[in-house]
């Protein structure tokens, strides 16, 4: 009889708790987690997520909703999508992208991908930024990009007919700021995964390569011909890409000093983030300053084109001779295993459209 006496008095508990209480339990974020790719799972480590901003179902909605809102610039006419388009895998097309007022900015936009992945947590063609939540931070007032600042952001957003609820089921508060707002946008970044490309299914045994995608992977590997694997990885990178700073023989002088004015140390001077290798087929023009409109200009430039000077990556190991000088037969095959890297599907996902 006393253990039925306890069963009600506990029930009879449960349900006399505050209205509030029994709100924000139900309206608590969902979590979820991110899908990750079987070749991930395979041969990388686990994506960085921060503890202070796990990924929900209503924190990915929030942040794509974001993403693709003009209401984040200063005159309402650009949003994050504006220079990182679905359809040029999160890049655009242009070698300078333009911002809300039309001003040219001084380096080409860089694709959004696999970010979860990038494992030294610097941001940007020189390493600036510091985080993915701290990379969708800096554009909103940057006087050539959005053009705007944090409390106009945060006021537009809080007036809206829709944000405040938005935030509430995402972050559990109507109260909107500045970090609760890159905190969505890295959310649905982070999201932004590129893993079905024809190499990553021949990689699981569901197609096969032609001889000359083939051959031109060997060409990739070959530390003699190509010897791109150095900074892009392998077959057991599905990153393609080492996410460090290279000078790659550019330059001989330098306009754009890349991770040194952001370190400070001459060393540092012409050094660029290693961009990733997918879905080339998509993100012309190439390099920081977008210099390259093809990738044959791309591969002709290793071959033949490297310029040295005090900074040059020891990778660069054949710059006296202008590069590793591939023949005509290497550079169409190195471009075939290229063009393999490329995620067709990623690009047309209605998960990451907006729709």
């Amino acid at each position: 009889m006393k253990n039925w006496f306890l069963h009600i008095s506990v029930l009879i508990s449960l349900l006399s708790c505050d209205n509030e209480s029994v709100e924000n339990y139900s309206n608590s974020p969902t979590l979820s987690p991110l899908q990750i790719p079987e070749l991930f799972q395979e041969n990388i480590i686990n994506p960085v997520i921060p503890n202070d901003n796990p990924q929900t179902v209503e924190g990915v909605a929030l942040g794509k909703k974001l993403f693709f809102d003009s209401v984040l610039s200063g005159n309402n006419t650009q949003a994050c999508a504006t220079c990182h388009m679905p359809e040029n895998a999160f890049s655009d097309n242009l070698a300078f992208s333009l911002g809300a007022e039309g001003v040219s900015g001084i380096r080409n936009a860089m694709p959004l991908f696999n970010l979860a992945w990038n494992y030294n947590e610097n941001f940007f063609w020189d390493g600036s930024v510091f985080s993915l939540e701290h990379q969708a931070f800096v554009p909103v007032t940057d006087s050539l990009e959005m053009k705007n600042s944090w409390e106009n952001v945060v006021a537009k957003l809080q007036n809206d007919s829709e944000y405040p609820e938005l935030f509430q089921q995402a972050f559990q508060t109507s109260i909107i700021d500045s970090a609760l707002v890159v905190q969505a946008i890295a959310q649905f970044e982070r999201t932004l995964i590129s893993s079905n490309s024809k190499f990553d299914k021949y990689l699981l045994g569901e197609t096969e390569l032609t001889s000359e995608e083939l051959e031109g992977f060997n060409v990739f590997m070959d530390e003699e011909r190509g010897d791109c694997f150095h900074c892009h990885g392998s077959d057991k990178n599905p990153l393609w890409t080492d996410n460090d700073f290279h000078n790659n023989g550019l330059d001989e002088t330098f306009i754009d000093l890349g991770l040194g004015a952001v370190s400070g140390d001459p060393a540092d001077n012409g050094k660029f983030k290693t961009p990733s290798l997918r879905n080339l087929a998509f993100t012309a023009p190439y390099m920081h300053d977008g210099r390259f409109a093809t990738i044959d200009e791309v591969i002709n430039h290793y071959s033949e084109g490297l310029k040295n000077s005090s900074t040059i990556d020891p990778l660069m190991k054949k710059v006296a001779q202008g590069g590793v000088g591939l023949s005509e037969t290497d550079k169409t095959n190195l471009k075939a295993f290229l063009l393999a890297l490329t995620d067709y599907e990623f690009v047309t996902n209605a998960d990451f459209l907006d729709l």
